[in-house]
């Protein structure tokens, strides 16, 4: 009797398992979520002190809702000073077709300018689709600053500090090293407080020798699958347990900031991961 009543419950474990599992997928492709972080900084000018930050990484051409009016309802929510893209806005795949990519890409920067300046800095899928240059064209039409191994003075109460982008390296090779382009700021700005944006997340060690204050980026997609006590288990190179992949690293005066990403382009799905747009508060 017992034991074809646990023959009985083993097949309803396992369905609801599976139930469960399904759940959990569906939410961790499907749900959007805002992610802040406050970053104290004792050299920050009291001016800047509560100032916003949205990032939005790793788009790769994903839509929420029509015309993205859910992703644009998010940004708009958080109430951002700026408004950062940092990379892989569209898919070096033509999956959705490259045109549509390209309106995709278009409709979003139209309603993002509305809500606050937006700054962009190229990702490796951008290069890799081949119409980098339209791209950058139809975000600069469109308001977007488009950041390529150059700065901007950001001004409040009087003070200022600086937001810097690099291109991402599988661009031009003939293009400044972070080393050189953070030296030219150096000389031209003193010791101003730097934000960095760029699309790769593994140059904390680089940017802290440099003296960067905060480093903005994504391009992990946050591990694809995250598991309790890892940092996600693949890389975007298909590599197994990378680091730098969600949240919040420092070293010396350095924080990095590493957003998991808007879309998806890897086939495989996300878990335990949500997608997310990121904000950077700044704080003294």
């Amino acid at each position: 009797m017992h034991r074809k009543r646990r023959i009985r419950v083993f097949p309803i474990l396992i369905l609801s398992l599976i139930i469960v599992i399904a759940a959990l997928l569906y939410d961790s492709n499907t749900r959007i979520v805002t992610t802040e972080y406050e970053l104290q900084y004792p050299n920050l000018p009291a001016a800047f002190d509560g100032y916003r930050i949205a990032v939005l990484s790793d788009v790769h051409a994903a839509q929420y809702g029509k015309d993205n009016g859910r992703l644009l309802s998010m940004v708009c929510a958080a109430q951002p000073d700026i408004i950062a893209i940092t990379g892989d806005l569209i898919d070096g795949y033509d999956t959705p077709p490259i045109e549509e990519q390209l309106k995709i890409a278009e409709m979003l920067a139209a309603g993002l300018v509305k809500i606050a300046p937006v700054y962009y800095v190229t990702g490796n899928h951008d290069w890799d689709s081949g119409v980098i240059r339209t791209l950058m064209a139809t975000l600069e039409e469109a308001g977007v600053k488009v950041l390529r191994n150059r700065y901007e003075t950001l001004e409040s109460g009087g003070e200022h500090i600086i937001l810097a982008g690099t291109d991402d390296p599988n661009g031009p090779a003939d293009m400044i090293k972070p080393d050189e382009f953070v030296d030219r700021i150096r000389a031209a700005q003193g010791n101003a407080f730097i934000v960095m944006l760029e699309h790769r997340n593994g140059n904390l060690m680089l940017y802290s020798g440099l003296g960067v204050d905060l480093v903005l980026c994504g391009h992990a997609h946050g591990g694809i699958i995250r598991l309790p006590f890892t940092d996600g288990l693949i890389g975007p190179g298909r590599d197994l347990l990378p680091t730098y992949t969600s949240g919040i690293y420092a070293m010396g005066g350095t924080k990095m900031v590493v957003s998991r990403g808007v879309g998806n382009h890897t086939g495989i799905p996300r878990f335990l991961n949500n997608p997310e747009v990121v904000v950077a508060e700044l704080k003294r």
